[in-house]
This record gives C-alpha cells, structure tokens and sequence, in this order.
C-alpha cells in the first residue's frame, strides 16, 4: 500500500515537470517581456485587465483587441513592475483580436521577444509565457495539435494545452525562443486541454494605412492612432483627420507627422497654414514665417513653398490687420506668387497672382491674368466671375461685362445648383446697373427655384426692386409683404411698401403702413415725409405740412423741397 502511494506522487511529480519544469534556457530571458495591461474606460475608471508583450526594444508590442475595445487610455506594467502608458495604437484585426501598440517607455529600451516568421507543423513543442512578477514563474509547454492556414501567409493554432484566463495574450514561443502566436480562449466543449493562438507575425505586421481613419475597429479605441509608415499614406491620413479632429488634437498629429518626416515640406507647410488660421498675433505669425523658411529649406519642389506664402500673405492682407507683421503686403505675396511662376508655370499660380492685382486694385494687369487662364484648365463660372467683377470695376461698357456673367452662366451645370446660385443674384444686380429690370427679375426667379426657395427676407427685398422698376407693382407689394413677415422690426420694408403703395394710387393703405413703421420707431423721419406725400395726394394739405415739418424737425434731408413747394 504504501509502495502504490509513493507511485501516485511519483507520478504526479512527473505531470508537473511535464507543465512547469525542463524550461529551455532562453525563458528567464524572455519571460521578461511579458506585461500586464490595464485599459480605462471615458470616465478613467478601469475597464480591463490582460495580457501583452514586447517584440522591439522600443517599446512596440502585441495583446488582445478586445482588451483595448473602448478603451481611452493603457498603461503597462513589466515584470518588474514598472508602469508604463500606452501611446499610440500601430494596427489592430478585430477578427482575429489582436491589437498593436507602441508603449512610452521609461528605459533606453525594454527586453523584446523575436517574432517568429516560421510556422510551426502540427506535432512542435510550444511553450506559454504568463506575466508573473514572482521569479520562480517559469513556462507552461505543450503541443501544437492543428495548424491551419488564415488570411495570406499566417497561421492560427489549435493547442494541446490548458490555458487559465489570466493566461490569454500571453506569447506562446517555439523551440528556438521565438514568439509564436498569442494565446487565446478555448471555444467548445474541452477548455480544460485545448486552447488556441493566432500567429504572432500576423499581429506583428498589422498597421496603419490611410484608409484606417475610417476603421471601425480603430475607432472603438480612443488612444491615439499612429500615422501611417509611408509619406503619401500619412499626408492622406492628415488630410482626413484635419476635418473631423478637434484643433488641440490635429496640432497633436502635425507635431507627430513633422517628427516622423521631417524632410517633409508638407508638414510644415499645413502646421503653418493651421496656425494662421487660429490667430494672427505676432508670435504665431512669426512661428508660421518660421515653418514656412523650413518648409523652403527642405521642399524639393519650391515652387509650392512660394505660392503657399504668396497665399498666406495674401490671406492675412485681406484680414485687413491693425498692424504689419513683417513685410506681409501685397508686393511681397505678389513677389512670392511670381516666384512660384517662374519655377513652374502652373494655372493656379497665375490665379493668385491675378487675385492679388485685384485686392491691389490694378484691375488690367488682373484681366489679364485671368484672361490667360481661360485656356487652362481652370477656365470655370468662378473664374467668368472674376473676370466679369474686374470688367465692371474698370468701368467697362455694361455690355462687356452681362456678356461676362452670360457666359458665366452658361458653364455652371444644368439646372442650375445652389453652389452655383449666387451667380445669378450676382447678374441680377448687373442687369439692375444696366437699366435691365425685367431680366433682372427673371434671374431672382431663377435664384429661387435653384435654392429651393430657402431665402431670407433681404432677398424679397431686392427682388422687389426689380418688380418696381419693371412696373410689376402686385409682385413689388406681395414681396415686401414677405419681407416683412420675416424681418417684422425693419422700418425700411415698410416705408418701400408705402412707396408702392402711393405710386398705385393706395395712398390711405399707405399712410396705415407708414403709423405701423412709427409705431417700431417713433424717430423714423422717412416715415414723415413719405405720410406727407400720400396725405397731399389725399388732398389733406395741412396734415401734410405737419408730416413734412416733423420729418424736418427729425433731420431729414430731402424734405426742404417738399415744404418750399407745397407749404409756403
């Protein structure tokens, strides 16, 4: 009896030899790669607790997705128990759970773990590394029982091992001491044997791509994304994220883009475009002169570099500052837009420059520039506009410049799309300066079915003008009604409603218009004279005298004639 019991634990000794003992030399070594994580949830409160590894001396290392899913914040903690934040997120497989992290490390570098780029055939000695900070911790072995293929080239494990739950995540390792594959929870009815692993190097060489701003995965994690490795993918990336990050964070990214190519002219280039745009104080201006000499230094291409200051320069003049900064005028965006010419002759280029004649006022040396650029491929309706506004600024014939805005027109799309609309408002008031209010009214038409009729009372309005002077007298009045009814407080639709009102013969309705504006503002002296006028008609002279001299007495300045004329 006691010879069987001596076997019992004989062989009981063996099993656990068989799970913790006979470990490869390499693992005191490797074991030490081996963290735990601790993910927290928006407000800071722990969400989970895992498993990772390191497989660079930098700090770049694998664990579980579904670890880090919503998370807004990790941090790490070695085997010696040193904390450590995780920085960045470098990739992630939701399918397979694996995410890729870069962690801020507090060393020169951390001890790493090889990837392995070999699988391994069903029938291999694998071994499990747990996080432990106790010393005596060594390695759970088993074997590699299935191997199949996954996406590409990688390989996913079924393993002939018990695997605990503080063990998932944890680098199951080859023979050689190379990271195979990352543990992971048993599915199906024996968990207590069988566990599985998803190849390490298919974790390893998940990254960041453009297209991985729109990543739901990566979203559902709300520590900072890297950029991606290469240049035109990460200028993509800035791209995106300048419309949908907030301004504290897209700072963030431009500083972290300029780190990782600082060769780059474009990061300068948008880091001082993104200032400019939030302050125009001396010093961020000095720090955007300061990245666009940078941006000069290192452009291959300076071209480019010149026309973005040309542009700046040209942005801030038209900000109309209190004070100079430099020697940002007109001349200098003007010069910085000719040098960009001269090193490449491109059609936006000449675009500034002729934009800069115009804020210059040299409307010909503008035409022209503008003229030439209707043989490029930049000839549009914005730039007909153009031309059309310098025409009428250098006083050309109004046939000259309708002609312009005809032709405007009739490259925008058919019909007619609110982007394009303004145009029409535009020749409308071109058509009103020549003298042409019938075909005037038809363009506010046309500007109304092309918005929807989305427009405000200032357009009623205008529109109203045309109708007067084109004689249509119920469209001028049912306009100014709608004006009205939108825009109740201003006094001025009220009085051009009376004006209308007189000049059909509705001189009483004219004078209820003309109390209901003086009743909003009691010192409205148009009101005055315009009552006068109607009560004169009315044959109410007195009244009217009284009107015409309280209009005086309230400064009006067109009514000296009214009283000369009719109360003397």
């Amino acid at each position: 009896m006691k010879k069987n019991r001596l076997s019992l634990l004989l062989l009981l000794a063996l099993l656990a030899q068989s799970s913790f003992a006979q470990a490869p030399k390499w693992v005191e070594k490797a074991k030490r790669a081996v963290f735990s994580v601790i993910t927290y949830d928006r407000d800071d409160k722990m969400l989970a607790t895992g498993n990772g590894f390191f497989i660079d001396e930098t700090g770049t290392a694998l664990s579980d997705y579904t670890l880090f899913k919503g998370a807004q914040r990790a941090v790490v903690i070695t085997a010696e128990g040193t904390q450590m934040p995780v920085s960045l997120i470098l990739g992630a497989g939701e399918l397979y759970d694996v995410v890729k992290f870069k962690v801020a490390i507090t060393e020169k570098k951390v001890p790493a773990l090889v990837v392995a780029r070999t699988p391994q055939a069903a029938g291999a000695t694998v071994y499990l590394l747990p996080y432990s900070t106790q010393k005596d911790r060594t390695c759970t072995s088993g074997t590699i029982r299935q191997a199949d293929k996954m996406e590409a080239s990688y390989t996913y494990y079924t393993l002939g091992m018990t695997l605990k739950e503080k063990m998932v995540s944890c680098p199951v390792m080859n023979a050689e001491g190379e990271v195979l594959g990352l543990s992971q929870r048993a599915s199906g009815k024996d968990t207590t044997t069988i566990c599985y692993a998803v190849a390490a190097d298919y974790a390893a060489d998940r990254q960041i791509t453009a297209l991985s701003f729109n990543d739901a995965s990566l979203r559902n994690i709300g520590i900072e994304k890297a950029l991606p490795d290469a240049q035109d993918q990460a200028l993509v990336y800035l791209y995106m994220a300048s419309s949908a990050y907030r301004p504290q964070r897209y700072a963030a990214l431009l500083e972290r883009f300029i780190a990782k190519f600082p060769r780059s002219a474009d990061g300068y280039l948008r880091r001082a475009a993104f200032a400019f745009d939030r302050s125009h104080t001396s010093s961020s201006l000095q720090q955007v002169a300061a990245d666009l000499d940078q941006a000069l230094a290192v452009a291959d291409k300076k071209d480019e570099v010149y026309y973005q200051r040309a542009k700046l320069i040209y942005n801030y003049q038209l900000s109309r500052p209190d004070t100079l900064f430099a020697d940002w005028t007109y001349d200098r965006a003007l010069a910085e837009a000719r040098q960009a010419t001269a090193a490449a002759d491109l059609p936006v280029y000449r675009q500034l420059e002729g934009d800069i004649l115009f804020a210059q006022q040299d409307y010909a040396a503008a035409y022209a520039c503008y003229e030439q650029l209707m043989h490029t491929n930049l000839a549009s309706p914005a730039l007909l506009f153009s031309m059309a506004k310098t025409k009428e600024l250098m006083q050309a014939p109004h046939e000259e410049v309708l002609a312009l805005m005809d032709s405007c027109i009739a490259k925008c799309n058919k019909p007619i799309l609110p982007a394009d609309a303004p145009y029409l408002l535009e020749r409308a008031q071109m058509r009103m300066n020549a003298g042409q209010p019938r075909p005037a009214l038809l363009d506010y038409d046309a500007y109304y079915q092309a918005v929807g009729g989305k427009v405000n009372d200032v357009f009623y309005y205008y529109r109203e003008q045309a109708a007067l002077a084109a004689k249509h007298f119920q469209r001028a009045l049912d306009d100014l009604s709608e004006a009205i009814r939108l825009n109740p407080q201003e006094t001025a639709y009220r009085s051009e409603l009376a004006v209308v009102n007189i000049r059909v013969g509705r001189n009483g309705e004219a004078i209820h218009i003309l109390q209901e504006a003086l009743a909003i503002d009691p010192q409205f002296a148009e009101a005055y004279r315009l009552m006068g006028i109607a009560q004169l008609q009315l044959k109410q002279k007195q009244q009217a005298c009284d009107s015409f001299a309280k209009a005086k007495q309230l400064g009006d300045a067109h009514v000296d004639e009214l009283i000369e004329k009719n109360c003397r």
